[in-house]
């Protein structure tokens, strides 16, 4: 079908839009075509790298500077202890070491991988068949630190498979689950469900939920938390792009931190590539996290006992002391008298001597 062209008066120039694709000569056409791919192909990059390039600069700046007097252990730092802790393969002796390990640190809490929740929000008893004999050697051997039961599973947020926290008959059942390993002898509940993205309102009435129990038990609710949108917003963008938010909003944070005894914030695989861009990382997620955690809430910053190298976390940049120095700049700079703050160590059967020596002379001296 044939449609009449719109007249153009003499001398006048035509309507232009981008060269058409064939079309041979230089200024349009298949060579002008490719130069205006080229260049909005540049300027997206650019959009994207410049920006980019700022905020690691801006990290890199984060890390220098001074630590205030005092910002070192307030002890009431914390471990994550794996399974074979309450499903009988560690032993007498192996908590002898344990033990002799802790008694000169700042550790006050241990969570000790006791699940996970089945889908569903139940927890099978047959999951921690020692967890009595590890409380009681804890409580015999190292008065004053708590055993807290290490819960998780993965949410159906970003694939079909995993808990639905949306269900609430799946809620009612993570708080009889949180009522039976209280009557277990845990001394609190720690729970790390993951993938949670920011502003899930069902996440914050199972809080609720959970701790009017934990209250009445006189225990410990504690909670893994995701990191703080490093930029406004950035949950938002990333989610868009990758379908995987990872962050939360500040404000969603401090819902969170509301709602709990503890929060340990999970600094690490943060997709840092030196040291120094690590270190300034956890610097500003220390002071974000501090600005919205109410006084009353134990805050306490993750530090990387593991080692790997894989999308989102590189060994050589991601360590213990870089960490350290990152948190300690982070409270200098925000609140350096806060007492209700510490670090957590990711994670015990990873840890090499080394780990343990970077904590030691960088955080409990």
């Amino acid at each position: 079908m044939v449609t009449d062209l719109p007249e153009v008066a003499d001398g006048a120039v035509p309507p232009q839009g981008p060269p058409a694709p064939d079309d041979e000569s230089g200024t349009g056409g298949r060579g002008g075509w490719a130069k205006w791919v080229r260049r909005s192909v540049l300027g997206l990059v650019l959009a994207l790298v410049v920006p980019l390039l700022g905020a690691e600069a801006a990290l890199r700046l984060n890390y220098a500077g001074d630590l205030a007097d005092g910002t070192y252990t307030r002890s009431k730092d914390a471990i994550w202890l794996g399974h074979a802790w309450v499903d009988g393969r560690k032993t007498d002796t192996d908590f002898t070491a344990l033990a002799g390990r802790l008694k000169h640190t700042g550790i006050r809490d241990l969570y000790v991988h006791s699940g996970p929740l089945e889908h569903d929000g139940t927890l099978p008893e047959s999951d921690y068949p020692k967890a009595a004999w590890l409380i009681e050697s804890v409580h015999r051997e190292l008065p004053g630190v708590r055993v807290q039961a290490w819960l998780g599973d993965k949410l159906a947020t970003e694939s079909p498979d995993g808990l639905r926290l949306q269900n609430p008959a799946t809620r009612t059942a993570i708080v009889a689950s949180t009522r039976q390993i209280l009557a277990a002898g845990f001394d609190g509940a720690h729970f790390d469900l993951e993938p949670l993205h920011s502003g899930d309102a069902n996440y914050l009435d199972l809080l609720d939920r959970l701790h009017e129990v934990t209250r009445a038990h006189h225990a410990q609710l504690s909670v893994a938390a995701h990191q703080i949108d490093p930029l406004p917003a950035f949950h938002s963008f990333w989610g868009t792009v990758t379908n995987h938010p990872k962050w939360w909003s500040q404000a969603y944070f401090g819902q969170v931190a509301r709602r709990v005894d503890q929060i340990a914030v999970m600094s690490y695989d943060t997709m840092q590539p030196l040291q120094s861009l690590y270190g300034g990382y956890v610097a500003q997620q220390t002071s974000l996290a501090l600005e919205v955690t109410p006084d009353d809430t134990d805050l306490l910053m993750g530090l990387p006992f593991f080692h790997e190298n894989r999308f989102g976390h590189r060994g050589a940049a991601e360590t213990v002391p870089a960490a350290v120095r990152g948190v300690r700049l982070g409270l200098s700079r925000t609140d350096a008298h806060r007492t209700n703050f510490g670090v957590a160590l990711y994670v015990d059967f990873a840890a090499t001597e080394a780990d343990w020596a970077a904590y030691q002379a960088g955080w409990v001296r």
